[in-house]
């Protein structure tokens, strides 16, 4: 691996390449938890029944869109930053909160996996934006971006927590 570079703020520097791995290794976190998000996604996009479900299946099927696109962006950056991005051997499924419930009609334990997802990748975004800080702009910028649409998603979701809730109903 050729690198050439003449200025020791570039996360291509020599000096920098314990702080690129580590970049390396919180991309590829996020991109697991994408990917995980995006399985799940699916799994609540088709599975709840009723008519009340079917508000909360669009936005969850527009927003696998979103999360895949996310993955990819990741993706794209680890390759970039001279790492290897992941075959499905090394995935490890971490969303508990977000498999189907037992009722299909459950919708209120949708929304709330839903939340909690949003929520934690933003924290984990949180955390790789100061990371990146003054060593990895383009990293920190391409997380800038996905980070605006998790907080767009959360703020969706919990608007429907706050309407079942207002309804008594959650």
């Amino acid at each position: 691996m050729a690198m050439h570079t003449t200025s020791s703020h570039s996360i291509y520097a020599e000096e920098n390449a314990a702080k690129r791995e580590k970049i390396i290794q919180l991309l590829t976190k996020a991109y697991w938890m994408e990917i995980e998000s995006v399985m799940n996604y699916i799994t609540n996009s088709v599975n709840p029944d009723g008519v009340r479900a079917r508000e909360i299946t669009e936005a969850l099927s527009q927003d696998i869109q979103e999360e895949l696109g996310h993955a990819q962006m990741f993706a794209s950056r680890i390759k970039e930053l001279y790492g290897v991005v992941p075959g499905s051997m090394d995935f490890k499924p971490e969303q508990s909160y977000l498999q189907p419930p037992e009722n299909q009609t459950d919708i209120v334990h949708v929304i709330k996996g839903v939340i909690e997802a949003e929520k934690g990748a933003i924290e984990f975004y949180t955390q790789i934006l100061h990371e990146t800080e003054e060593v990895d702009l383009v990293t920190q910028d391409m997380v800038i971006d996905i980070l605006h649409d998790e907080q767009g998603h959360l703020r969706l979701f919990e608007g429907f927590l706050r309407e079942y809730e207002a309804e008594g109903k959650a």
